[in-house]
C-alpha cells in the first residue's frame, strides 16, 4: 500500500511565520526552516523576539485566521486524496493549525504544541517526538506502507531520504545547491505526476 507525506508551510499553505512577520513589520521573524537547520535553535531565536516585543500566542493567531491556503492547495490535497492517503507531517503547532486543516477539509496532521504562559506568552514548544517527520515515515514503512515525501525546507530532507520515493516542492535555491540528486516539483500538477509514477511504479512491482 501506498501513502503521501506532505509539508504544510509552504507546500499547502503560506509560511505563518513570515505572515506574521509581514503584519507586525518585524524582518526578524521572517527566518525560517528554509534558512535554518537547527529547529530548537530556531524557535528559540523566535520566542525571544516575542518576549522582546511582548506578542503572544493570540497575536499570532489573529493573524493565522486570515491565512488562506496557497492558490490551488485544497484542489491538489483532493486530487491526491482521491489517488491514495496522506499525511501532513508538518513541525507546526496544533494552536496555530486548525484554522488551516478547517480550509482544505481536515486532513490528518502530525505537529507539535506549545507550552504556553497563564499570561498568553509562548513559553516553550513540546515535540510530538525528536525528528518526527523521518520517525513517522519509517513507522509507517514499518507496517506496509510505501511512502513518497515532499517537502520545501531543511526539516523536510530527512523524510525524504528515508521515504521510498519523494520529491522537493518549491524549494529555495540553497537547498536545490545542495540536495542536487532530489527532483524538484514547482506546480501542484507536476507533484501530482510524481506521485502517480511513483504508485504506477509499485504496481509493476
Amino acid at each position: 500500500m501506498d501513502i503521501v507525506t506532505l509539508d504544510l508551510e509552504g507546500v499547502l499553505v503560506p509560511e505563518i511565520w513570515i505572515a506574521f512577520a509581514e503584519e507586525t513589520g518585524i524582518e526578524a521573524l521572517k527566518r525560517t526552516t528554509r534558512d535554518e537547520p537547527d529547529y530548537h535553535r530556531l524557535m528559540e531565536y523566535r520566542m525571544a523576539i516575542l518576549r522582546e516585543h511582548d506578542l503572544r500566542l493570540s497575536d499570532i493567531q489573529s493573524v493565522i485566521a486570515r491565512i488562506r491556503p496557497l492558490d490551488g492547495a485544497k484542489d491538489f490535497l483532493d486530487e491526491l486524496r482521491e489517488l491514495t492517503q496522506v499525511i501532513i507531517l508538518s513541525d507546526t503547532f496544533s494552536e496555530f493549525a486548525l484554522p488551516l486543516m478547517r480550509q482544505l477539509g481536515y486532513p490528518t496532521i502530525f505537529c507539535n504544541s506549545l507550552s504556553v504562559g497563564s499570561d498568553g506568552m509562548i513559553e516553550g514548544i513540546r515535540m510530538r517526538t525528536e525528528n518526527g517527520k523521518k520517525k513517522a515515515v519509517e513507522a509507517l514503512q514499518s507496517i506496509g506502507f510505501r511512502v513518497f515525501a515532499s517537502g520545501d525546507s531543511y526539516n523536510d530532507l530527512a523524510m525524504i531520504h528515508a521515504a521510498d520515493g519523494g520529491c522537493l516542492f518549491r524549494a529555495p535555491e540553497n537547498i536545490l545547491r545542495e540536495e542536487k540528486n532530489l527532483h524538484l516539483a514547482t506546480e501542484y500538477s507536476e507533484l501530482i505526476r510524481e506521485i502517480r509514477s511513483f504508485i504506477d511504479g509499485g504496481k509493476e512491482r
